[in-house]
C-alpha cells in the first residue's frame, strides 16, 4: 500500500490547521498592496510542508504527555518560513520560472522583487522569533540559516568547475537540505522539554531523512515521469553533478569521463548532450546505485526512532521514510 501525505499528517491534522492559520496570522497584509499580494502568493503555494510536520511529529513522538502547543507551533513556522525564502532564492539564482508547477515569485514580480520579499520572509520571521522570547529554539534555528548559504555557495563553485565528488555531493546536500531537516527534528524534540538523548536522536532522524530527501529529488530529475513541476534533466543544464551522475563517474574509464564532462557544459543549449549524460546514467545505473544510498540513509533514520515510545506519531515519522522512497515529486 502506497504511503501518502494524508496518512502521515493524521495525527496532527487538527494541528496543522492551528499551524496554516497562525502563520496567516503572522504573515499577512492587506490584499491589494505588493507585499500582501506577494506573501499571499507565496503563502498559497508552500507546497507539501514537510519541515512543519516532522517538527510536529517529533514534539509529538518526544513529549512526556504526548502532546504539544504554541511553543512546537512557533519553532514550526520559524522553520518553514526560511525554508519558504530560501527557496524564493534559490529560483532567481536558478533563474528558474517555474515552481512547483507554477510561475515562480522572480518569474511573477521579477528577480529584484523577489530577493527583497525573500529577505523581508527572514527578517519578519526572526523579528516574530525574538519577540517571542523563545531565544532556545531561535538560537538552535538561525545556525541552519549559515549551512543554507554555504551550500549553495559551494554547490555554485563546483558547478562552475564540474568538480564536484561524492564527499563535496554529500556535504553540499546537508548544507542545502539535511541540515534543516535535522533542526526539524531536534527543535521539535526541544519545544516540549525533551531530554538531551531524544533532542539528538531526533536530530539524527531530521538529518537522515534529509539526505535521503535530496537524494530522491536529484533522481527525479533524471526521470522523465517525474512530477515535481520542474523541467526534467535541469541539473544537467545548471552543470550540477549529482548522485546518479557521481555513481556513473567513479565508474567509467578516463576517456569516457573527460567524454561525458564534455558534455556537461554544453546540456544549457544542447539536447543532444542532455540525451548523453542521461544514457550513460542509464546504461552504468546511476539512479539505481543512488537509491540504495537513499536506503542505507532511511534505515539509519528509522534505527533514531528506537528512543521512542510507540505511538501514533513514532509511526509516521516512520512512514515518512516510506513517503521519501516512494514519491515522485
Amino acid at each position: 500500500m502506497v504511503v501518502t501525505l494524508d496518512d502521515i499528517r493524521r495525527p496532527i491534522e487538527q494541528n496543522i490547521e492551528e499551524f496554516d492559520a497562525f502563520v496567516r496570522k503572522n504573515f499577512s497584509e492587506t490584499k491589494g498592496t505588493l507585499i500582501g499580494d506577494m506573501l499571499d502568493y507565496v503563502l498559497s503555494s508552500r507546497g507539501k510542508g514537510l519541515r512543519p510536520v516532522v517538527v510536529m511529529l517529533a514534539a509529538g513522538a518526544t513529549s512526556a504527555t504526548g502532546n504539544f502547543g504554541k511553543r512546537t507551533m512557533l519553532a514550526a513556522m520559524l522553520v518553514e518560513m526560511i525554508h519558504v525564502a530560501s527557496l524564493i532564492h534559490d529560483d532567481v539564482i536558478d533563474e528558474a520560472n517555474l515552481r512547483r508547477g507554477r510561475a515562480s515569485v522572480n518569474a511573477r514580480w521579477q528577480s529584484r522583487n523577489a530577493v527583497i520579499i525573500g529577505d523581508y520572509i527572514l527578517a519578519r520571521n526572526m523579528n516574530i522569533g525574538l519577540q517571542s522570547g523563545q531565544y532556545d529554539l531561535l538560537t538552535h534555528i538561525i545556525g541552519a540559516m549559515s549551512s543554507l548559504c554555504e551550500g549553495e555557495l559551494i554547490q555554485s563553485d563546483h558547478a562552475s568547475k564540474m568538480d564536484t565528488s561524492r564527499e563535496n555531493y554529500l556535504d553540499i546536500i546537508y548544507k542545502k537540505t539535511a541540515s534543516l531537516f535535522a533542526v526539524c527534528g531536534s527543535v521539535g524534540a526541544m519545544s516540549v522539554g525533551a531530554s538531551a538523548e531524544r533532542i539528538e536522536a531526533m536530530r539524527t532522524f531530521g538529518k537522515m531523512l534529509g539526505m535521503a530527501f535530496q537524494i530522491v529529488d536529484d533522481i527525479l530529475d533524471y526521470e522523465p515521469n517525474n512530477n515535481t513541476g520542474k523541467p526534467v534533466a535541469n541539473d544537467l543544464r545548471e552543470r550540477k553533478i549529482t548522485l546518479p551522475l557521481i555513481e556513473v563517474l567513479e565508474r567509467v574509464s578516463e576517456e569516457e569521463k573527460a567524454e561525458i564532462l564534455r558534455h556537461l557544459p554544453l546540456c544549457a543549449e544542447s539536447e543532444e548532450s542532455v540525451a548523453y549524460i542521461q544514457g550513460k546514467v542509464e546504461e552504468y545505473g546511476g539512479v539505481e546505485l543512488a537509491r540504495k544510498t537513499v536506503q542505507a540513509y532511511l534505515q539509519r533514520a528509522m534505527s533514531a526512532l528506537s528512543v521512542c515510545e510507540e505511538s501514533e506519531y513514532r509511526k509516521s515519522l516512520l512512514a515518512l521514510c516510506e513517503y521519501v522512497v516512494e514519491r515522485d515529486r
